[in-house]
């Protein structure tokens, strides 16, 4: 009796698990989704109907996938290559619409006045939550909220000072001369040369970056670099799927990479930290790159430092953030030079006409109209 009472009891555990989990899932994946999509309309918002785990995924990396297997078509929004889906539904809902990232819904905000609103109320507005997977490659400041922010902020703040920018302007007068030097020897080699000038800009936003926030140290820095692109590429592939709670930590091929690049990320970052701050500590080091600036900043706060695993994390947000964002940019300023010759012409003209034939100061850039910074 004792032995059929145990299992009685043993089965009606498993089967409260089993229902209590079922509900779980099927709350997170339907009801909940239903709900909040009945919550949205009834603001006045309007979007595609929930579609059951994907949401609006499927569509969104099918019609991404499309756009960037063609060339380019300048006469085209610009939109059509980089969002084409957001674009679809801005068209087909309106401002005021959301879509759905597989079971969660997101609000698409225009209005600028909204906009403000958000940034300003940032209590009242929490930033979206990052999958888990992001967090090992964008994490520090941007992720943080509330006092945690305020406090990494205070810290960092000198590091970005306009009189400690000023300083690193040779180092990347430096690193985009020994670029230009390269495509110079290119082009005097051959009657005439098609230069893919991308791989060129990234490694030139890397290696000022590398620089300035490591000093001595940029070669060791580019291999973070190295690994951190890799990283981006395996998350972003990730975020591609539906978020399943808990499948980060199945030993897939992606999962088990992605560890062995942060672990050689944070091995490499947490040896630089450490001697640079033991050195700055004995006074056998100077405070001229980044990460000379934050560990000075942090050493003076008396109340409340940032540990060696935050400052690990910020450094890695020096490398996401300034990296790609800065190609990008150069490359695309480029493209539309050269589509509108005359503004091109103005740029060259203005260039030479503040600096000639010198190179290139704070205070000049200062005086750049066409070129603005």
């Amino acid at each position: 009796m004792e032995a059929s009472s145990s299992s009685s009891v043993a089965v009606s555990i498993i089967l409260v698990i089993i229902v209590t989990l079922g509900w779980r899932i099927l709350n997170w994946v339907w009801f909940k989704p239903k709900t909040l999509e009945r919550f949205l309309r009834q603001q006045g918002l309007a979007g595609n109907p929930y579609r059951f785990f994907h949401g609006d995924l499927k569509e969104s990396v099918a019609m991404i996938k499309q756009a960037r297997s063609q060339p380019f078509d300048f006469s085209q929004h610009l939109a059509l290559r980089v969002a084409p889906f957001l674009l679809q539904i801005l068209n087909n809902y309106g401002k005021n619409s959301f879509i759905w990232i597989g079971p969660i819904p997101r609000v698409n905000i225009t209005n600028p006045v909204h906009i403000k609103e958000v940034f300003t109320k940032i209590n009242e507005f929490q930033k979206v939550k990052m999958l888990p997977q992001f967090n090992v490659l964008i994490p520090g400041l941007v992720s943080y909220e509330g006092d945690k922010w305020a406090k990494h902020r205070k810290i960092i703040n000198p590091a970005f000072h306009q009189e400690k920018l000023k300083l690193m302007l040779p180092v990347f007068y430096q690193c985009c001369n020994e670029m230009i030097e390269k495509w110079e020897k290119l082009i005097t080699t051959k009657e005439s040369c098609e230069l893919d000038v991308w791989s060129y800009l990234q490694n030139l936003s890397r290696d000022c970056i590398s620089r300035a926030a490591f000093g001595s140290n940029h070669e060791q820095g580019k291999r973070i670099f190295q690994l951190l692109k890799e990283l981006s590429i395996l998350i972003m592939q990730a975020a591609q799927t539906v978020y399943i709670p808990g499948w980060r930590f199945l030993p897939t091929k992606a999962n088990q990479r992605i560890k062995e690049i942060d672990r050689e990320i944070q091995a490499s970052l947490k040896s630089m930290i450490s001697k640079r701050e033991n050195a700055m500590k004995a006074r056998e080091a100077t405070n001229d790159d980044l990460l000379g600036l934050l560990i000075e900043s942090n050493l003076r706060e008396t109340k409340e430092r940032l540990s060696i695993q935050d400052v690990i994390d910020e450094c890695k947000l020096f490398y996401f953030a300034g990296q790609e964002t800065t190609s990008v940019l150069l490359v695309w300023t480029m493209i539309l030079l050269s589509k509108y010759p005359h503004w091109q012409a103005q740029a060259r003209e203005e260039v030479l006409q503040v600096f000639g034939g010198k190179k290139p100061e704070f205070d000049g850039l200062n005086h750049l109209k066409v070129v603005s910074i």
